[in-house]
C-alpha cells in the first residue's frame, strides 16, 4: 500500500489534472459561417454560434472603424435582422448601444447569433457585394463577444452560386470544410480582408515566401512582367528591416473604373486600381508604388507601430501623434524602395521627392499644423477634409514623406554614410517588436534615431515634427551634394478653385455654358483678401458672363489689375472689385551640384544607392 504522504500527493495531482480538463472543456468556442444567397441585393450573412459561454448573458459588438483607416465609420449602421437562438428555442436579445448588442441565456451555454449586413461601398475600407463578386473588411462584417475579443475562432465561406475562389490570408483549416478559415483571434480574423467570385489568381514567390495576386475587374496588363515587377518591389522591399515576419502574402487588386488606393493588413492588403493603370509606363509605376507602400506596411504598421496602435480598441479612436512615421515614412519608405528596385532612376526620385516638397511648401495650412497634430487629429480632419483644410492642415503622408527623406540625409551625414533611416526601422523591429512585443512611444522613437545617428535630434523633432517651422531642406540636401532650386510662379493668381456643373461640350469639344461655383479660397489670396466666398456662384466678369473657367479668363492679367465680379451669394447678387495679388506658389527642383565632395559622394551613395 502506498504511503499517505504519496497517496495524498497522487490525489492533488488527480485534482489537478481534472480540475484542468474541466476548464478546457469549458472553454469558449466561436464559429462563424459567411453565406450570400442573393448577391445582388447587397447582403452578407453571418452566423455566430458561441460555445461554452456560461454567464447569464453575453455582450457581441461590431467596431466602429477600420485599422488603417482613421475614421469612426459606424458600421453597425449595416447591421439588419439580429436574432439570436438556443436549442431551436428564441432568445431575448437587446441593444445596449450603437454597436453592442446584449444576448440573454441563463439556461444555455451555447447559443448562435445570426444577421445581415448591407454592403454596397466598394472602397478598400468597408465592404461589398453585388452580383459579381463579394469583398469584405472584417471589422465591417463580423461581430465579437465583447468579453473574448482574443478568442480563436474558425470561419466558413459559403460563396454564392457559381463562385469559386475565396482569397484571403486567413489558414485554411486542415481536413475542413472547403473554404474554412481559421483565426488566432478577433484581431487577426479583423485583419485579413476577403474576396469572393470568380476573380483571377496569380502568384509568385519572393524571399521564399509566397505571394498571391486575386485579380477582380477586367484589366489588360502583362502578367510576366506584373509579376515580375511586383516581385521586385517586394524583394527590395525585404531588404530595408532585413527581416521576413512572413510566411504567406496576399494581394487583393480591384480592378475598377477609379481607384480609391490601398489599405494595410498584417499578412495581405487591398489595393484599388483604375483599370486602364497598365496601360502606360506612368500607370505602372504609380501601381507599383501603391505595391510598395502597402507592402512595406506589413513591417511599418503591422509591426513596427506607435504604441497608441494595439491591441486596437475597436469602440473609440485610437490616438497617436506618428502617422507622420507609419503612413508618411511608409510613402518616403516606399519612394525609395521604387527607386532601388529600378522601377525610377535615381534622377526620376529626386523630381518627384521636388514635387513632394512642394505640395508641402504651397499648403498654406503647413504653418497652421505640425506633422504631429495632423496625426494625432487625423479622426477628425484627414478623414473629414472640408473647403478651408488646405489653409488649416497639412497631410501627414506628404509632410511625413519629406521629414523621412530629411532625417534620413540627417542619419547618413551624421554617421559618414555607416547609417540609415533602414537601420532605425531594424533597431525598432528587434528592439520593440520581438524583444519588447509592443509599440513605441514618441519619445523611444527619438531615442532610436539618436542610437542609431550617434546623436540627438530633439530641436529638430520640437521645431519641425512637433512644430511648423520649415524644415532645413537647402542643408540636408547639402550633405548629399545637392541643391534646391525653387521658382517663384510667375504672373497673377486668383487664389480660388471653382467647379463648373451643368457645363455642355461644343462640337469642337470644348466645354462652355454651366456655372461655375467656387469651392475653396486660398489663404492671403486675391479672392481671400477680396471677399469671394466659397459657393459663391461667378456670374460676369467686368460685365461679361462667364462661361469658362474664371482662373483661366483671369490667366493673362497682371499683377496689381483690378477684377469686378458679380457673384450670386445665396440667391442675391453681389458684386466685388479686388486686385490681383502675385501668385504665391513656388516650384522646387533639386539638382546635383557641379563639383562634389567626396563627403558628399558618400552620402548620396548611401541615400540613393547611386554609382556616381
Amino acid at each position: 500500500m502506498l504511503p499517505k504522504r504519496l497517496r495524498l500527493l497522487l490525489v492533488a495531482a488527480l485534482v489537478l489534472i481534472l480540475s484542468q480538463f474541466s476548464l478546457a472543456l469549458a472553454a469558449p468556442t466561436l464559429r462563424y459561417t459567411l453565406s450570400m444567397s442573393a448577391p445582388q441585393t447587397h447582403y452578407f450573412e453571418v452566423e455566430m454560434t458561441l460555445g461554452g459561454f456560461g454567464k447569464q448573458y453575453t455582450d457581441v459588438k461590431m467596431p466602429v472603424w477600420a485599422p488603417g483607416s482613421y475614421l469612426v465609420r459606424e458600421f453597425a449602421k449595416n447591421v439588419e435582422g439580429f436574432t439570436a437562438q438556443a436549442g431551436g428555442q428564441a432568445l431575448r436579445a437587446e441593444k445596449m448601444d450603437k454597436n453592442t448588442w446584449r444576448v440573454y441565456h441563463p439556461r444555455a451555454k451555447d447559443f448562435t447569433v445570426r444577421y445581415k449586413v448591407y454592403a454596397f461601398e466598394l472602397s478598400v475600407r468597408t465592404s461589398f457585394i453585388d452580383a459579381s463578386h463579394g469583398y469584405l473588411n472584417g471589422t465591417s462584417v463580423f461581430m465579437y463577444p465583447a468579453e473574448n475579443k482574443m478568442l480563436p475562432s474558425t470561419l466558413t465561406v459559403q460563396p454564392a452560386t457559381g463562385w469559386t475562389q475565396v482569397s484571403t490570408s486567413l489558414k485554411p483549416v486542415a481536413g475542413g470544410a472547403p473554404f474554412t478559415f481559421s483565426s488566432t483571434s478577433y484581431d487577426e480574423l479583423a485583419d485579413s480582408p476577403i474576396e469572393i467570385g470568380t476573380h483571377k489568381v496569380l502568384s509568385f514567390v519572393a524571399n521564399g515566401t509566397p505571394h498571391t495576386v486575386a485579380m477582380y475587374g477586367n484589366a489588360l496588363y502583362d502578367e510576366a512582367r506584373l509579376l515580375a515587377d511586383m516581385k521586385r518591389v517586394c524583394e527590395e522591399a525585404h531588404r530595408v528591416v532585413g527581416q521576413n515576419p512572413l510566411d504567406r502574402y496576399v494581394f487583393i487588386v480591384h480592378n475598377i473604373e477609379r481607384g480609391t488606393g490601398g489599405l494595410e493588413h498584417l499578412y495581405s492588403t487591398t489595393l484599388s486600381v483604375s483599370r486602364t493603370a497598365y496601360s502606360s509606363e506612368k500607370g505602372i509605376k504609380d501601381f507599383l508604388g501603391l505595391v510598395a507602400h502597402e507592402y512595406f506596411h506589413l513591417w511599418n504598421v503591422k509591426r513596427i507601430r506607435p504604441i497608441a496602435l494595439g491591441p486596437f480598441d475597436y469602440d473609440h479612436e485610437n490616438y497617436t501623434h506618428m502617422l507622420w512615421v507609419s503612413e508618411g515614412g511608409t510613402e518616403y519608405f516606399s519612394n525609395i524602395i521604387n527607386q532601388r528596385a529600378g522601377v525610377v532612376t535615381p534622377e526620376g526620385y529626386l523630381a518627384d521627392l521636388g514635387n513632394s516638397i512642394g505640395r508641402v511648401e504651397n499648403t498654406p495650412g503647413n504653418k497652421v499644423q505640425s506633422a504631429a497634430e495632423s496625426s494625432f487629429d487625423a479622426w477628425i480632419k484627414y478623414y473629414r477634409p472640408n473647403e478651408n483644410s488646405a489653409n488649416t492642415g497639412i497631410s501627414y503622408y506628404d509632410k511625413g514623406e519629406v521629414i523621412g527623406a530629411t532625417l534620413d540625409l540627417m542619419i547618413i551625414n551624421a554617421t559618414q554614410g555607416q547609417k540609415s533611416l533602414d537601420d532605425v526601422m531594424r533597431y525598432l523591429y528587434a528592439e520593440y517588436y520581438q524583444k519588447r512585443k509592443r509599440g513605441f512611444t514618441d519619445e523611444e522613437y527619438q531615442d532610436a534615431v539618436a542610437k542609431v545617428a550617434g546623436q540627438r535630434f530633439d530641436e529638430f523633432f520640437l521645431t519641425r515634427v512637433y512644430g511648423t517651422q520649415t524644415l532645413d531642406y537647402s542643408t540636408v540636401l547639402g550633405y548629399a551634394g545637392l541643391t534646391l532650386n525653387v521658382a517663384q510662379a510667375t504672373g497673377a493668381s486668383l487664389g480660388a478653385s471653382l467647379a463648373a456643373t451643368g457645363v455642355s461640350l461644343s462640337a469642337a469639344g470644348t466645354p462652355s455654358g454651366g456655372r461655375y461655383v467656387v469651392t475653396s479660397v486660398l489663404r492671403d489670396g486675391s479672392a481671400w483678401q477680396g471677399g469671394l466666398n466659397v459657393n459663391d456662384e461667378v456670374l460676369t466678369l467686368d460685365g461679361t458672363r462667364v462661361t469658362e473657367d474664371l482662373n483661366k479668363l483671369l490667366a493673362d492679367r497682371s499683377v496689381g489689375s483690378e477684377v469686378r465680379l458679380m457673384v450670386n451669394r445665396e440667391g442675391q447678387p453681389k458684386e466685388l472689385r479686388f486686385p490681383l495679388l502675385a501668385s504665391p506658389a513656388r516650384r522646387y527642383r533639386i539638382e546635383q551640384v557641379a563639383s562634389p565632395t567626396e563627403a558628399q559622394l558618400v552620402v548620396l551613395r548611401k541615400w540613393l544607392r547611386a554609382k556616381s
